[in-house]
């Protein structure tokens, strides 16, 4: 299960990568928002990091504007590691290296052809398990 959550500035790509789940046949939990009516990021980006976190949903993925806000809001929940990327090279690396467990990414800064393929190649990649970034996750998580 994937925990889904956006602000105003991330809603219009929300629908596109909440489509693009349903094509892929994935499931996913909308924390909202449900509109594009002014909201604080803040609520969704706790929302969406505490269902990972809890273990409700596997990932995350956070879309505001930029992508920032939202994300640093979710690294404030232990044990999330929420990366902002805007590109699919980034989005590859973090799972890789970082076993990132949530995706943000700005709907101002990225457009739905990209952000699908990086949605596509975040979900996709496994964590490498090498000793020297699970080394380095922990060090993080300390």
């Amino acid at each position: 299960m994937i925990a889904l959550g956006c602000d105003q500035g991330g809603y219009e790509l929300m629908q596109e990568v909440k489509k693009h789940l349903d094509a892929r046949g994935l499931e996913y939990k909308d924390f909202g928002t449900y509109s594009s009516a002014s909201v604080d990021y803040p609520i969704y980006g706790k929302k969406v990091a505490h269902a990972v976190a809890d273990g409700e949903c596997e990932k995350g993925i956070l879309i505001c504007g930029t992508g920032i806000g939202i994300s640093i809001t979710a690294n404030k929940v232990k044990g999330i590691r929420a990366a902002l990327c805007h590109d699919v090279f980034s989005a590859e690396a973090t799972r890789l290296h970082n076993d990132a467990n949530v995706l943000a990414m700005g709907g101002r800064v990225v457009g739905p052809g990209l952000a699908l393929m990086i949605v596509d190649k975040f979900l996709d990649t496994p964590f490498s398990g090498e000793e020297r970034h699970a080394r380095r996750i922990g060090m993080i998580e300390e």
